[in-house]
């Protein structure tokens, strides 16, 4: 018999983008955490600041959002409370919560380890909770943060049954805008913008790839980002950094939830996590552009394998056992489903 949970959610619900949102993680988490039947107050920390400062001016609600929040969870008498990048709410504040309410409190992050402001994050939120979980693999994370490790644990990017919809894998690539897509903006801390402009130079004229976000071309967020994926045949997953177990972007749950082939590097170890014969690996940047060509021509083989990776994702890593995963770690309760994340071998684990 499961035990449901008050869980207080601090983090940002996008709330004054009105509609221009970019698919979240941590709404994901929201969704699944309602979906398993758990009280659910998500307090946005960003949005609160804003609505709370003079001329709505963020930077000048820091103050009254940590009061707020104090005050919320008075009120609602948590008994969990989960931070996702909350960075307007202080340590201090998450003490005191922790202080007054006495509930497990957990700090989410989906950020690489390769930034060194999120190592430092990590580090601090270290200090004031009980459990972290972060999208790196156990074994990098026991690398990076030793002292902790025996509280620190690995989520998965999940893909939400609701929002990752479409399924180009049954279809006909010439029934499609484009054989590849990337988008992201993101410039610090990579190289990745060399390896598309190599790609954009190198592949046969005859493979549609658009990016979004680079090269002048805008960025699309919202019903735009899921137009651009509902017609689209393959997806380069390429993260600023590779090499991390088991790292990735979100943008990985959302290739691959939507039925694109998703095309990632082979040094972030996902051929233990996913089934075989499902995402496509490369190992260079020759090595990508032979694997786009022959991928954008097997039509048949493409089909197949997103269809299996969509799959998977949706019956093994779906917003429901995420969500879950975490309370029950959280709550100190026998699992109740064998988590593939935490079934596979991750890579460097024995």
């Amino acid at each position: 018999m499961p035990t449901f949970e008050r869980i207080l959610l601090i983090g940002f619900a996008q709330l004054r983008r009105y509609g221009h949102t970019r698919v979240s993680w941590f709404n994901k988490l929201h969704r699944g955490l309602i979906q398993n039947g758990h009280d659910v107050l998500f307090f946005s920390d960003r949005d609160v600041a804003a609505f709370e400062a003079p001329f709505g001016w963020r930077d000048l609600g820091r103050g009254k959002a940590n009061r707020r929040l104090l005050e919320t969870a008075e009120a609602f008498e948590p008994t969990m409370i989960m931070t996702g990048h909350a960075d307007l709410i202080t340590d201090a504040t998450l003490r005191r919560l922790k202080r007054r309410h006495g509930v497990p409190l957990i700090d989410l992050n989906n950020d690489p380890l390769f930034v060194p402001s999120n190592v430092e994050r990590i580090r601090r939120r270290a200090a004031c909770c009980d459990f972290l979980f972060v999208s790196t693999g156990k074994p990098t994370l026991d690398e990076f943060f030793p002292d902790f490790k025996d509280r620190l644990f690995h989520m998965p990017n999940p893909v939400d049954p609701a929002i990752e919809r479409f399924d180009v894998s049954q279809q006909a690539g010439d029934e499609l805008d484009r054989d590849l897509v990337f988008c992201g903006n993101a410039t610090k801390h990579t190289r990745r913008e060399q390896v598309l402009r190599a790609l954009k130079e190198q592949l046969p004229p005859d493979v549609r790839f658009d990016t979004f976000g680079l090269f002048g071309t805008p960025a699309v967020w919202g019903r735009a980002y899921d137009r651009v994926l509902s017609r689209s045949a393959m997806g380069l997953n390429l993260n600023r950094d590779e090499g991390h177990a088991w790292y990735s972007s979100a943008r990985m749950a959302q290739l691959a939830g939507n039925g694109l082939l998703v095309i990632t590097h082979q040094d972030n170890g996902f051929q233990t996590l996913l089934p075989e014969d499902s995402a496509v690996y490369y190992a260079d940047v020759d090595d990508l552009r032979e694997k786009i060509a022959y991928f954008a021509q097997a039509d048949d083989e493409r089909r197949e394998r997103a269809a299996r990776t969509r799959a998977f994702f949706h019956q093994e890593m779906n917003n429901r056992l995420y969500a879950q995963n975490i309370v029950e770690t959280a709550a100190g309760q026998r699992f109740s489903h064998p988590y593939v994340w935490l079934e596979a071998s991750e890579p460097g684990r024995v």
